[in-house]
């Protein structure tokens, strides 16, 4: 496929396919960053409540920091991988130190802030300052892998990133990263274009038995009360993994343990 019939394709996808999501309604840099690192490892449909409760209890940089962390895991709580709370409450407290409360617009600077990589950095770049930067993320590759690598495997994404660079449409980057967004998603649903090509695919592990599913449900408990630690291990009953969980999270810097009580990082 040449590359004009590629970019007509994705275009024409995309209108067919497009999905309202609130952070694509108002594109102001905090609201992108907050939904990025919420989608990480979630799906769309999981993340538009939390998103709408986090804005509306936080709904500029400043109330996020002048928060306490315990407060911001509560309402995290539920999509998991609560380090990256973790990361954008640190991020709001960097923004509003390093940058007297003004989002940074720089690829360089945005690498910068905790929690945010390549992938992101060009997320943001892309969607709230429609700069027409290169980020390679899962519904990027299916659509890379099934139109340009379809009879492939072991894609490396220096590869995907070539031919990117030459199909961006560059003066309209937001909105054809948002057509390549939900044409991904809609080519994973057929089966097309698995992310399994990716040189870099690793299997996740099951959550369930998982030491990272005991992590979530002691952060659950906290956020209802603090505890003893005695009081904690009856209530979620669980096997040797508690004490890996809890060790994990005290050195992530989620929980503290203190006089034996165990509570969410004030």
């Amino acid at each position: 496929m040449v590359n004009r019939d590629f970019i007509e394709t994705v275009w024409q996808k995309g209108y067919e396919l497009y999905r309202d999501m609130p952070w694509r309604e108002d594109t102001r840099p905090y609201y992108v960053l907050v939904s990025e690192l919420m989608l990480q490892q979630t799906q769309v449909d999981r993340v538009i409540p939390k998103f709408l409760a986090f804005i509306e209890r936080f709904p500029d940089e400043r109330a996020l920091a002048d928060a306490p962390l315990a407060e911001v895991l509560t309402l995290w709580s539920g999509l998991g991988y609560n380090r990256r709370a973790k990361f954008l409450h640190e991020t709001a407290k960097k923004i509003m130190a390093d940058y007297d409360g003004d989002f940074p617009t720089t690829r360089a600077e945005l690498l910068n802030l905790p929690g945010v990589g390549i992938g992101t950095s060009g997320a943001i770049m892309a969607y709230a300052f429609n700069e027409p930067e290169i980020f390679v993320e899962t519904n990027v590759r299916t659509v890379y892998f099934h139109h340009f690598f379809d009879d492939r495997g072991d894609v490396k994404d220096d590869e995907i990133v070539s031919v990117l660079e030459g199909t961006l449409d560059r003066e309209s980057p937001r909105e054809f990263y948002w057509a390549l967004m939900d044409y991904g998603t809609w080519l994973k649903k057929q089966g097309a274009g698995p992310i399994q090509q990716s040189a870099g695919y690793k299997k996740q592990s099951p959550l369930k038995g998982s030491v990272r599913e005991v992590r979530g449900q002691i952060i659950r408990t906290l956020t209802q009360s603090d505890m003893t630690i005695d009081e904690l291990r009856r209530a979620l009953l669980v096997d040797e993994r508690f004490e890996r969980a809890l060790d994990g999270l005290i050195h992530d810097g989620l929980v503290v343990l203190a006089n034996e009580h165990v509570y969410l990082t004030k």
